[in-house]
């Protein structure tokens, strides 16, 4: 998807999970907004870097740069939502376009992609790209649903692993 859509999907999402975790109309349910909203738009503009420098769709475009950023808020005690930014570029990129990414990378430069999606340039790109994040934001609520939001509470993966062996 293009920049444009990223940044749709990553405010959307922010938004609704923001909302899932504090589901109320007070302020505390805008707090939580913009406190996943802010860190999930960072981390889903950081894979797109890769165009300025190194091969897109490679050099940020993989599973070694998500581990970086999972283990980011246990050095930088803030953003603990950046990896879900950049977790959910992976989701948009593979399920809304046609290209494939080097999940990989480094160690291989194969790309692989999940046959659904358009191009770029497809008229129906904001469409899918709306149907995807409809998409992840309906993973996130049956997450939630089934007791496992822990892992959207604190830094990066260590949380879902907690909350799934309690």
């Amino acid at each position: 998807m293009n920049e444009r859509g990223h940044i749709v999907n990553a405010v959307l999402l922010g938004a609704g999970i923001g909302f899932l975790l504090e589901p109320t109309l007070t302020v505390a349910a805008l707090q939580s907004i913009i406190t996943v909203s802010v860190p999930v738009v960072l981390g889903a503009l950081v894979p797109d870097m890769d165009t300025s420098f190194g091969t897109h769709r490679k050099t940020l475009h993989n599973f070694v740069v998500l581990g970086i950023f999972a283990v980011f808020p246990y050095f930088i005690g803030n953003l603990q939502y950046v990896w879900l930014g950049v977790v959910t570029h992976y989701a948009l990129d593979l399920l809304g376009n046609v290209r494939g990414m080097a999940v990989f990378y480094p160690f291989s430069s194969e790309e692989y992609d999940i046959p659904v999606g358009v191009p770029v340039t497809s008229k129906w790109a904001d469409v899918v790209t709306l149907l995807v994040t409809a998409f992840e934001l309906a993973v996130v609520a049956g997450i939630i649903r089934i007791g496992y939001s822990g892992f959207l509470q604190g830094p990066g993966f260590a949380r879902l692993v907690e909350s799934i062996l309690v």
